[in-house]
């Protein structure tokens, strides 16, 4: 019992860390219908950073105030110079131009960093274990994993509802051309939530690199699976991407446990009966 307890909570770090990457996912397709494939590359190159600025400094709490903010920046000059050209164009050109720029940025790193992985040291306030009653002691750093997301998820969630620009992103979700209709400069907006879904795969980047090491493949491994969350959850649901993002940690570490060889199909066994049975996601639109 212990140790399924103890495999749970692992499911909820790594489901926590697939809700960040969806979520940037889900806000980028809800406002700019725009797929991007490059996501998973961002979020490696967030984690890189992180590296480099914690083997300079030593210090992952400064990695996870400056990160954040550098990949928005990135994130923000890539919409207003070869994402926004490809908005109201087939999604073949969207896919093809951020397949480029994922090779792009995983070709770059190769060429900086080399081909090997690079650790990244856990905070040393950090070190230490959690007895949290159940199951084994767990790394307090994972704790404060799921805590980070969730903070992020809240704060997210309050910008979205409670402020004024939140009102016009989620206005323009529904239907940009009635915003563009009142005069919005929307253009503006596209930016923002583009520099906030980069900057969200940053973060997620940080908190992974000292569970995981970096390496230049990191992003594509983990995007399929932030996009088999979008899709179980439903396509611009945010709820639907918590959702989703935790129930597939918990089901593949669970899974791990008992049948370690089918852990990896299980995410896409799950998306095959949601597509077939509730089509629009767990909490899509009905």
């Amino acid at each position: 019992m212990d140790q399924l307890v103890s495999q749970l909570l692992l499911g909820l770090v790594s489901g926590a860390l697939l809700v960040l990457l969806a979520l940037g996912l889900n806000l980028i397709f809800g406002l700019l219908e725009f797929i991007n494939f490059s996501h998973g590359a961002l979020y490696m190159l967030g984690a890189y950073l992180t590296s480099y600025l914690a083997t300079m400094t030593g210090d992952l709490w400064l990695a996870l105030l400056v990160v954040p903010i550098a990949m928005a920046v990135l994130g923000a000059a890539l919409e207003r110079t070869i994402i926004r050209p490809m908005y109201g164009r087939d999604q073949v050109d969207a896919l093809l131009l951020t397949f480029g720029l994922t090779y792009i940025l995983i070709e770059g790193v190769r060429l900086v960093a080399g081909s090997g992985g690079r650790r990244v040291p856990s905070p040393g306030l950090l070190d230490f274990q959690v007895d949290l009653g159940v199951g084994r002691p767990l790394p307090a750093y994972l704790l404060f994993v799921v805590l980070v997301v969730g903070l992020v998820v809240a704060g997210l969630w309050l910008f979205l509802q409670r402020t004024n620009v939140g009102l016009i992103v989620r206005a323009g979700i529904r239907d940009h051309v009635m915003i563009r209709a009142l005069g919005v400069r929307f253009d503006r907006y596209r930016t923002l939530v583009f520099a906030i879904g980069v900057a969200v795969a940053g973060i997620a980047g940080v908190l992974t690199g000292p569970i995981t090491g970096v390496y230049p493949e990191m992003g594509a491994d983990i995007l399929i699976l932030a996009f088999v969350v979008v899709v179980v959850g439903g396509m611009g649901s945010f709820w639907g991407a918590v959702v989703a993002g935790l129930l597939i940690g918990v089901l593949v570490s669970v899974t791990t446990l008992y049948a370690s060889i089918y852990a990896g199909i299980v995410p896409f066994v799950l998306m095959i009966l949601v597509m077939t049975f509730r089509p629009r996601g767990l909490l899509g639109a009905t």
